[in-house]
């Protein structure tokens, strides 16, 4: 995988964009492992750091965009139709999918935010706000904040192990297995999190 990767990073940035946008659209590699990958192998200092976030954000932000328009110019009917039919190709939930979608409906720009901090969803889940016909700005604005929050996390990570040695792979591999982990505690936060708010908030007063 580093072979590919490390032939595309010949171009320079213009590679690095290609591999952040190409991402977005098809999580292969997955972005983690891609980004710890850059942090660990293109960034000797911390100027080429910065400009490789500015670079992965506004690839992603222009990945999510891509798939908005999509969602616009398909509907939310034939958008859900899509996602039942090869969301499993790709590693979407369909059940997720829906979960996210309704609530989109009642918080657009928070859940386009921490949209961005789940695997997969985070390249998908624009093509329901394109499909709702959510205003582009705060779906931008929001989308633009989560990227650059989630691919610092990763590009920082892969700084910090510079040098150490560690292969990006076998990092990632164990970074999947926290970030699943944060999937599955947000999408129970999301099914249970409201109702156990209603029972609660009786006895706060």
């Amino acid at each position: 995988m580093t072979g590919p990767l490390s032939a595309i990073l010949g171009f320079g940035l213009f590679g690095v964009f290609c591999l952040a946008f190409t991402e977005k659209i098809l999580p292969i590699p997955p972005s983690h492992v891609l980004l710890l990958f850059l942090g660990m192998t293109a960034a000797p200092d911390d100027g080429t750091l910065a400009i490789l976030l500015g670079v992965t954000t506004l690839a992603s932000t222009t990945g999510c965009l891509v798939w908005y328009t999509v969602g616009r110019r398909i509907g939310i009917d034939r958008a859900d139709r899509l996602v039942e039919r090869f969301g499993r190709y790709v590693f979407l939930r369909p059940e997720t999918y829906r979960k996210l979608g309704q609530a989109y409906r009642r918080n657009h720009v928070r859940v386009s935010l921490l949209a961005q901090f789940i695997p997969t969803v985070r390249n998908y889940l624009p093509i329901a706000a394109g499909a709702l016909c959510l205003p582009a700005l705060p779906f931008v604005v929001a989308t633009l904040a989560g990227a650059t929050l989630w691919n610092a996390g990763f590009l920082l990570t892969g700084y910090a192990l510079h040098g150490s040695g560690q292969s990006p792979l076998a990092v990632g591999f164990r970074i999947i297995a926290i970030v699943v982990a944060l999937e599955t505690a947000f999408m129970l936060a999301l099914r249970y999190g409201p109702a156990c708010w209603r029972r609660i908030r009786p006895m706060l007063g």
